[in-house]
């Protein structure tokens, strides 16, 4: 089987080319920037953009399953700017285009917990989707792009598997997710401020995240055409978030809290039942063992 990963330069997409590439997969990789982490990584992406059409051709059309992560993935960003989630529709429509004119049918499609609005639920199951709880440009594009993989299984035979991922944090990521700023906040003692004090959320460390795709790999016959929550299963406060890595870094810097921001969820804890018993996936990576290992792999590498 051989791989293609689009968003091959992104936190999730070098981690998983990594793990894949570690296993002898045969893989390729295509992402509009070049991998500046990894250069075995680097070295099997095609630098190409997937907004443009013409670009499509650069690719390698000779692959089994895609793993489509590509996206403008940051809320708020989009909110600010809306027509980033039109871009985000757009690569999705064109990497199922490259897929129905090269014969490819399998697809595997990175959607977003944030799909689910805020309805106050205790834990979320994959059934509770509904477009009236979109809240952001963003939630959007990824529930047009769930709709999308839908309509390319039933009109042209590409099978799907759809993933929910939830606040992915670890290795390879120094954008300005929660994370990654909170660390560089804190360690130069700047205040960290927090958009909803209440606000708990769903921590995945990207191992997990990873592992997931990769069983939904080894599985695809058997689990296609669904969807799946890969997440940890349980809450973290962005206030808790924000006092550990105060605590790690041995900061002074101040936490202030502030009302939560437009088109953001204010809580989501994953029911993820579903895919342990579909894939096999247990998650193993706690919230405190995983910003440990986060906080040790920023202070070696930025």
């Amino acid at each position: 089987m051989k791989i293609l990963v689009t968003g091959a330069s992104g936190t999730i997409g070098t981690r998983l080319c990594e793990i894949l590439l570690q296993e002898g997969k045969d893989i390729a990789g295509v992402d509009r920037v070049p991998n500046k982490w990894l250069p075995a990584v680097n070295d099997i992406t095609v630098q190409a953009d997937l907004l443009q059409e013409d670009q499509l051709q650069n690719i390698p059309s000779d692959v089994d399953i895609i793993v489509h992560l590509a996206a403008n993935a940051r809320v708020y960003e989009l909110v600010e700017h809306p027509e980033r989630a039109m871009e985000n529709l757009v690569t999705t429509f064109n990497t199922l285009e490259f897929a129905r004119k090269n014969g490819i049918k399998k697809i595997i499609f990175a959607s977003s917990r944030e799909a689910y609005g805020n309805i106050a639920a205790e834990s979320y199951t994959e059934d509770m989707v509904r477009v009236e709880n979109c809240e952001s440009p963003y939630t959007a594009s990824k529930i047009a792009g769930e709709a999308l993989v839908e309509s390319y299984m039933r009109c042209y035979d590409i099978d799907f598997v759809t993933l929910r991922f939830s606040n992915v944090y670890g290795m390879y990521d120094d954008s300005v997710r929660v994370v990654p700023l909170f660390f560089r906040l804190s360690k130069a003692g700047e205040p960290m401020t927090i958009f909803g004090k209440e606000k708990c959320l769903d921590f995945t460390y990207i191992d997990d995240t990873v592992r997931g795709i990769c069983s939904v790999i080894e599985k695809f016959d058997d689990v296609k055409n669904d969807v799946y929550n890969i997440a940890y299963g349980s809450g973290t406060t962005i206030m808790h978030l924000a006092e550990r890595m105060r605590e790690l870094t041995g900061s002074t810097s101040e936490i202030l809290a502030t009302d939560s921001r437009r088109g953001e969820i204010t809580k989501y804890i994953a029911n993820v039942s579903k895919a342990r018993k579909a894939l096999g996936y247990e998650p193993s990576i706690p919230f405190e063992e995983g910003i440990l290992k986060t906080v040790e792999w920023y202070e070696s590498h930025t």
